[in-house]
């Protein structure tokens, strides 16, 4: 309910503040450190709720709905806010706000991601976004479209035998210099949290194996 509040009094000052050049940080700055709440509260009871119930419980079936339903009204304020002003640094809505605009399109759907992947990689050029989070955008734009992606953030898990794995990744014995340009930490340190012990040779073995070569 909350969130359908701050959605509707949005639209309602946001008819208002299309007319002016400069964003109103304050109000920004708040609806959009609501949305980062919204958005991350119930993903943080993903965990939990599989571990507790497991994946096909109904409890996990009504947290995935709510989520679309959030993602969905969140997506609605955020393009607002993206089309009129563009990309909105720290500077302008603060380090949460910022970060908000990342999560929102990291959630949404390929053709929407696609669509604000380059205002975003302007961002990046300009200090107003994250080298790291245009990374992992870049990642996930690229296996939807059915390509490799640069950096290996974008991990999955086997549903035969329960492991997590690094899905597809472009030339993967140079990974951690991508990586390393984009301001990310190592592969090795990033898949460990997943349990995975990162070995370049094996992994285009075991990619090699998949298709059949």
């Amino acid at each position: 309910m909350k969130l359908k509040k701050l959605l509707t009094l949005f639209v309602i000052v946001f008819s208002t503040l299309c007319h002016a050049q400069i964003p109103d940080k304050q109000y920004l700055s708040k609806v959009l450190d609501s949305i980062y709440e919204e958005d991350q509260k119930y993903r943080k009871q993903i965990r939990p709720i599989i571990e507790e119930h497991g994946q096909k419980s109904q409890e996990f079936q009504e947290l995935a709905m709510t989520m679309v339903k959030t993602d969905a009204s969140n997506l609605l304020v955020v393009k607002d806010i993206l089309n009129q002003y563009g990309w909105l640094g720290p500077d302008v809505v603060g380090k949460k706000g910022s970060q908000t605009l990342f999560l929102v399109i990291q959630h949404s759907d390929l053709e929407t991601q696609q669509k604000y992947l380059p205002m975003m990689k302007k961002a990046v050029k300009d200090g107003d976004a994250k080298s790291q989070n245009f990374a992992l955008l870049k990642d996930r734009v690229l296996l939807g479209m059915g390509e490799k992606q640069l950096y290996g953030s974008q991990i999955a898990k086997n549903k035969e035998t329960g492991e997590y794995y690094v899905q597809p990744l472009k030339d993967p014995e140079n990974v951690n210099k991508r990586r390393q340009e984009m301001g990310l930490g190592s592969i090795e340190d990033y898949v460990s949290r997943w349990g995975i012990d990162w070995d370049a040779k094996k992994y285009i073995e075991n990619a090699e194996q998949r298709n059949g070569n």
